[in-house]
C-alpha cells in the first residue's frame, strides 16, 4: 500500500502530494485525512494523507514513520472544503487544512498535551466475587463501605482515596480508570420552545425549506426576534436527526448568544472562538468530532468544524466584515458556508438588520429568498433618533458632550435607567503633538501616529504593537507644550466621571477585554444593572440585548464617514443603525442622540428615519454610477517588501504582467501606496482590479503567485472582495 501525502511546509513549490510506502504495522490503521510523520529531504516532517493506493510508483519511495493521531482526522467533507478554500483564495492546500484545525491539532509537532482527565475508582471483579469478599470481611468496615459505594457506580478517586482503597486496589478488587474531562461542560436542563412566534416570525419560519439547499436572507429590524426564528428552525433540524452551525461576527456576541442556546438546548451546544484557551478549543473540537453535540455557536473559524450531517447554517449579522479573514488564507466565511450548505443539501440563512448591499441585491434578483421582520417582537416602537449639530455646540463650549446628550444622560440616571455610549476609537488621545515645535509622536516602524493610553502612560501603535512611555516634556524642544489631540474612549470615560461622579461607568474596548473572562463579566454586570453607563467601541453595536437601556449616544458619528473607503457610507449606516437598536428593547421607549458636524448628511438622516430600504436605494445609485460592488467585483493585490525600491519595481512589473493577459474590459488601478504605506518597516504597494466578468483572472493570478511567491525579499497577497483597502 502507498500513501499520497501533502507535507507541512506552506510553500508553493511544495504544494503537491508526495508518495510514501505504508509499512505493514500501520496498514490496518492508516486512513485518508490522518496526520502522519514522514521523512522529507534530510529531516522528518508532518503531513496529511490525501490518498491511499495499491499502485506501485516507478520510483523509489520512503516509508511513513508513524500515524500521529489515529483518533482524529479530516473527514471527506473537510478535505473537499480544503480544496475549495485553496481554489477560492489561491493559498496552498496545507494552509487550507491548517485553517480548519484548532492550535492543539495543527499539522506540526505538538509538545503540549491538551487532554485532561478525572481519575475514578471502579470495580475490577464481578459483583458476586465482591459480595463474597464483603461477607468474609465484614469487620473491615472502611473497605466494605467503599465496595458498597462502587456497586452503585464509579466514584472519583479523590473522594475515597485512602489506605483502604489502596489495599482494595492491591487485592485487584478495584482499579483506577481515567475519563476525559472537558474544560467547558454545560449540562443544563433543556427547556421546551415556550416562546410562541408572532405572525411575522411564523411566516419567516414557515418559508425555510429544511430539506433542500437554498440561501435565505432574513432582514429584520433590531429587536424583531431573529434569534427566536433561528432557534425554532434548529429545534426542527435536531428533531430530524441533523445538526446546525450558528456563526456570529464577534466574541462578545458569542457569549450572549451561546447563553440563550445553552438555556434552550443544554449540553447539545459547543462553542468555538478565539477567546477560548487552546485546551478549551481542543475539548470543544473533540466534542464536535465525537458527535457529542448537535449545535456549534462561534465566530468565523467555526465554519470549518467537523460537524456531520448538517441541517442548517445560520450567519448572524451577515453584513459584518469580521467574516472575512485578513491573513492567509484570506477567506470569507460566507463562501465556506455556501459550500457546506450545498454539500449537505441544507439551507443557508443569512441574517441582519442592515444586510450587506451584495446580499440585499442578490435577494432583489431572487438569488436569495428574502424573509422580512418589519416590527419589533414586543411591538415596541423603534427608538426616536435625534441629530445634534456639534458646530453650534462647540460655540457653547461643549466639546465632547452636547447639552442635549448631557441632559438626557442625567434624566436616565435619575430614572435608574441605563445608557450606552459609542465612540469608535480606543485610547485616551489619537495623537500627541507639541505646540512649540510641532513634534508629533509617530511609530518608528509604521506610517502612523501613536495613540496615547493614559492608564499605562503608554504610547502605542495599533498596527505593529510598538509601545513607548510618554515623556513629560517634548522630546525634541524639551518644552512643557505637549497637547492631546483627538479623543479616545479613555478620555471620554474620564470626562464622564467628572460630569456624573455618582454614576457607575464601565468601558468596553480592546484595552479592557484582553483578560480572559473580562468581556463576559462586563456584559453580565451591565445586564445585572451593576453599572449605569456602558461606554465602548463598535463591539457594543451589534446583537447585545439589555432590557433597561433607554438611551444610546453616538459621540462622533463622522469618524467612519470620512474614511477613504467606498463602503464608508454602508459601514457608517450599519454601525449607527445597529447601535441605535440597543435602545428601548423592552417595555420602555428608547432614544438615540447622534452627535455630528454634518447634520445635513444624507446617510445620517436615513439613520434618523430608521429606513434601511431608502439607504439601500440611495447607496446602490452611487455604486452604480461609480461601478463599485455589487455592480462589479474587486480583487486587491498587495506587494510587500522591506526594500522600498524592490517593492515599487515589483508592483510596476506586476501591472505590466497583468495588462496584456486580462480581459480588455477589466480595469487595473495602480500601483499606489497602501493607505498605511509602512507597517513594521515593511512597505506596502497595492494594485486594484475591477471587473464584471473575467474568466482569465483566476488562472492569471495563480501564475502570478507562482512566479512571485518564490522570491524571498518580496511577498504577494491577493484578496478577492476585500473588506478594506
Amino acid at each position: 500500500m502507498y500513501a499520497r501525502i501533502i507535507i507541512e511546509y506552506p510553500i508553493k513549490t511544495l504544494d503537491k502530494c508526495f508518495t510514501y510506502a505504508v509499512p505493514d504495522n500501520i496498514k490496518e490503521d492508516i486512513k485518508v485525512g490522518q496526520k502522519v510523520l514522514v521523512p522529507f529531504g534530510k529531516g522528518i516532517v508532518f503531513g496529511i494523507v490525501l490518498e491511499l493506493t495499491s499502485d506501485k510508483p516507478d520510483f523509489d519511495v520512503k516509508e511513513v514513520i508513524r500515524i500521529d493521531n489515529k483518533d482524529i482526522y479530516l473527514n471527506k467533507e473537510q478535505l473537499e472544503l480544503g480544496k475549495y478554500l485553496q481554489e477560492k483564495t489561491l493559498c496552498t492546500l496545507i494552509t487550507a487544512y491548517q485553517a480548519m484545525l484548532p492550535s492543539a491539532l495543527k499539522i506540526k509537532e505538538q509538545k503540549s498535551k491538551y487532554d485532561k482527565y478525572d481519575t475514578y475508582y471502579t470495580l475490577n471483579k464481578p459483583v458476586n466475587e465482591i459480595d463474597k469478599y464483603i461477607i468474609e470481611n465484614e469487620r473491615r468496615a472502611k473497605q466494605v463501605a467503599i465496595l458498597e459505594m462502587l456497586k452503585d457506580g464509579d466514584v472519583l478517586k479523590k473522594e475515597i482515596n485512602s489506605s483502604s482503597s489502596k489495599t482494595l486496589e492491591k487485592l485487584g478488587l478495584i482499579k483506577e480508570i481515567k475519563v476525559q474531562k472537558y474544560r467547558i461542560d454545560k449540562k443544563e436542563n433543556k427547556v421546551n420552545d415556550a416562546f410562541v412566534l408572532n405572525e411575522e416570525q411564523q411566516k419567516a419560519y414557515n418559508e425555510v425549506d429544511l430539506n433542500n439547499y437554498n440561501t435565505y436572507l432574513l432582514e429584520g429590524v433590531t429587536g424583531s426576534g431573529k434569534t427566536e426564528v433561528y432557534m425554532h428552525l434548529i429545534s426542527d433540524v435536531i428533531k430530524n436527526g441533523r445538526t446546525a452551525i450558528v456563526l456570529v461576527p464577534e466574541i462578545c456576541l458569542t457569549t450572549q448568544t451561546v447563553k440563550r442556546f445553552y438555556d434552550r438546548f443544554g449540553g447539545d451546544v459547543a462553542i468555538f472562538h478565539s477567546g477560548l484557551t487552546p485546551g478549551e478549543k481542543y475539548d470543544e473540537y473533540q466534542k464536535i468530532y465525537r458527535e457529542e453535540v448537535k449545535i456549534v455557536v462561534g465566530t468565523r473559524s467555526s465554519i470549518f468544524v467537523p460537524l456531520k450531517n448538517l441541517g442548517i447554517i445560520i450567519i448572524d449579522e451577515e453584513h459584518s466584515e469580521n467574516y472575512r479573514q485578513d491573513s492567509n488564507p484570506r477567506y470569507d466565511a460566507k463562501d465556506m458556508a455556501d459550500f457546506r450548505a450545498r454539500y449537505n443539501n441544507c439551507p443557508l440563512l443569512l441574517s441582519s438588520a442592515t444586510p450587506s448591499l451584495e446580499a440585499k441585491a442578490r435577494a432583489g434578483k431572487g438569488v436569495y429568498k428574502l424573509l422580512s421582520l418589519k416590527k419589533r417582537a414586543n411591538n415596541m416602537m423603534l427608538p426616536e433618533v435625534l441629530l445634534v449639530d456639534m458646530v453650534s455646540e462647540l460655540k457653547k463650549g461643549n466639546y465632547l458632550f452636547s447639552s442635549v446628550l448631557k441632559e438626557k444622560i442625567q434624566k436616565r440616571l435619575d430614572n435608574k435607567e441605563q445608557v450606552i455610549l459609542l465612540l469608535n476609537r480606543r485610547g485616551f488621545a489619537t495623537f500627541i503633538t507639541c505646540s512649540s515645535c510641532g513634534y508629533t509622536y509617530k511609530c518608528p516602524n509604521c506610517d502612523i501616529t501613536l495613540t496615547y493610553h493614559k492608564s499605562s502612560n503608554n504610547l502605542r501603535c495599533h498596527y505593529c504593537g510598538y509601545v513607548t512611555k510618554k515623556d513629560d516634556l517634548c522630546p525634541k524642544c524639551h518644552e512643557d507644550s505637549l497637547n492631546y489631540l483627538g479623543v479616545g474612549t479613555q478620555k471620554v470615560e474620564q470626562m464622564l466621571n467628572e460630569l456624573y461622579p455618582e454614576a457607575r461607568i464601565i468601558r468596553m474596548d480592546q484595552d479592557t477585554t484582553t483578560k480572559k473572562g473580562s468581556l463576559q463579566k462586563i456584559i453580565d454586570d451591565f445586564a445585572d444593572n451593576k453599572y449605569d453607563i456602558l461606554l465602548g467601541t463598535q463591539m457594543i453595536s451589534k446583537g447585545l440585548d439589555f432590557k433597561n437601556v433607554t438611551l444610546v449616544g453616538i459621540i462622533n458619528a463622522d469618524t467612519s464617514l470620512n474614511l477613504p473607503d467606498f463602503r464608508a457610507n454602508e459601514k457608517t449606516f450599519s454601525l449607527l443603525y445597529q447601535t441605535s437598536g440597543r435602545a428601548g428593547r423592552d417595555k420602555k421607549q428608547g432614544e438615540v442622540v447622534i452627535q455630528t458636524f454634518n447634520p445635513d448628511n444624507k446617510v445620517l438622516n436615513l439613520v434618523k428615519e430608521n429606513d434601511y430600504d431608502k439607504f439601500y436605494l440611495y447607496e446602490m445609485n452611487i455604486r452604480h454610477k461609480l461601478k463599485y460592488p455589487p455592480y462589479t467585483y474587486i480583487t486587491l493585490i498587495v506587494i510587500k517588501s522591506k526594500d522600498y525600491d524592490l517593492a515599487s519595481k515589483t508592483a510596476l512589473d506586476i501591472k505590466k504582467y497583468l495588462e496584456p493577459r486580462l480581459d480588455n474590459k477589466t480595469i487595473i488601478y495602480g500601483p499606489t501606496p497602501a493607505s498605511v504605506f509602512r507597517i513594521n518597516n515593511i512597505y506596502h504597494f497595492q494594485i486594484t482590479i475591477k471587473y464584471t466578468f473575467d474568466d482569465k483572472l483566476n488562472k492569471v493570478l495563480k501564475e502570478l503567485e507562482t512566479n512571485y511567491n518564490t522570491q524571498s525579499q518580496v511577498a504577494l497577497e491577493i484578496t478577492f472582495n476585500p473588506a478594506r483597502f
